[in-house]
Order: C-alpha cells, then structure tokens, then sequence
C-alpha cells in the first residue's frame, strides 16, 4: 500500500477546547470499528473546539475565499491497541467547498454556515466565535493571558491537545485513519471560557446531556502550521 501523502497544509490558530467528561458507554456505538473510548478514570471525553484555519492549502493550492476562515467542531476521543486520536461527530465552517473536500475524502460530517471568528491580542487574548444555526446565534467567548508556555507532560491539557490520529468511517462501514501533524502547542494561562450552545438543537437530542454540564477542562492552546495527511482504510 502507497504511503499517505500530505493531503492539506494550514495554520490552526487560537483554540479553544472545553471538554466534558461522559460515561463512555455513550460513545461505544459511535466508534468506528476496532477502536473504543479513550479514558481517564473510568469516564470518556468529549470536546467542543473552535479555532481558526490560516494559509490553507490543499495539495498544495489555495483555493481563493477559501484561505483563512473558522471551524468548530464536536469530537470525541478513541483509541485501539497502538494510538489514540479523535472522532468527529460534527464540523462547521463558513465556506461551501471545504464540506465538499472533507466529506468527499474523509466521509466527515462538515457543513457550511454563517459563522465569524475575531481575535484581540494584549495582555489578554480574547477570542469571539459566533455562528448561526437554525435562524438562532449562539456564541463562545474566550480570555486568557497572552503569555503561552508548553505545559508540563503529566498535565490533563495535553491528553486533550495533542491528538495525532483522526478516525472516521468510510460509506460501507471500514475504519479510516489519517494523521495529524504539528509540534506540541502552547496554552495560554488562566483560560476562562463562556458559550450559550443548545447542544440538543445544534448537534441533536442525544447530546443534550451536555446543556448545562461544567466542563471537566477548559484549553486555549496557540496552535502552529499543521499537516493533514491523506486518508486510509484500517487493514
């Protein structure tokens, strides 16, 4: 089999991570086939990210308008015997042909809206998403110290962050894999995080376990030029 060859190049910029933790029995049936939750103490994750793509290439070309925009995704976190990695239950962006590639090449659950994302950088960063679904906005607002730094190994931040692996499902039901490449990323201290997401209306009724749930752990990471390689079926 041909080696994977880089698939899409970009910057991820600013994110943010506030993650849940769930009984993963809730998560078995959406695993792909051969992989199982990934957990700490018994319980299972789940993350909603939002954050910006900047200087995106694919194979190598920028497609024009579809450059530098904003994603937020919902995933959740797997692993089978050798690596763990994230599956994505939903990802919105404001351009119409990145659904088209990824759903295309990865069979992801991409689709377009209307969304913005803004960044103010000071002593604090802050960081302002906004997406519209349903004839409804809803919005996450983030602050933190503008001082990032590569947190210590043994801190829960980077069990979240630093996923090299993303799995997914073809049409007829096969496993896929692709990697995800980047150097470790900073955070930013003190990460504080509000949004007004109705989990049930946006990604459906089954997720409304997390409406009004604390999040287990909130990260803003700085992020840095990512490589996405192309997608394989698990053999």
């Amino acid at each position: 089999m041909n080696e994977p060859t880089v698939f899409l190049t970009a910057r991820w910029q600013d994110l943010i991570l506030i993650t849940y933790d769930v009984d993963p029995k809730i998560l078995l049936p959406l695993c792909p086939a051969g992989l199982e939750p990934d957990t700490i103490n018994g319980r299972g994750f789940i993350s909603l990210v939002a954050f910006d793509f900047m200087d995106t290439k694919v194979k190598g070309i920028k497609f024009p308008f579809h450059v530098n925009f904003p994603e937020i995704n919902l995933r959740f976190y797997v692993k089978d015997n050798e690596r763990r990695g994230v599956v994505f239950i939903k990802e919105f962006v404001p351009k119409q042909i990145i659904p088209l590639i990824a759903n295309t090449f990865y069979n992801e659950n991409y689709k377009a809206i209307t969304m913005t994302s803004d960044v103010d950088k000071n002593g604090q960063i802050k960081i302002h998403h906004k997406i519209k679904i349903n004839g409804k906005f809803y919005e996450i607002k983030a602050e933190a110290d503008n001082d990032p730094v590569i947190p210590e190994d043994n801190l829960v931040e980077n069990f979240f962050k630093e996923q090299e692996w993303g799995f997914g499902k073809t049409k007829d039901g096969q496993t896929l894999i692709y990697r995800v490449q980047h150097p470790v990323w900073k955070i930013y201290p003190n990460a504080k995080v509000e949004h007004n997401f109705e989990f049930n209306l946006i990604y459906g009724k089954e997720w409304s376990l997390l409406n009004d749930k604390k999040p287990y752990n909130v990260t803003i990471a700085r992020g840095s030029n990512v490589k996405l390689f192309s997608a394989k079926t698990v053999e």
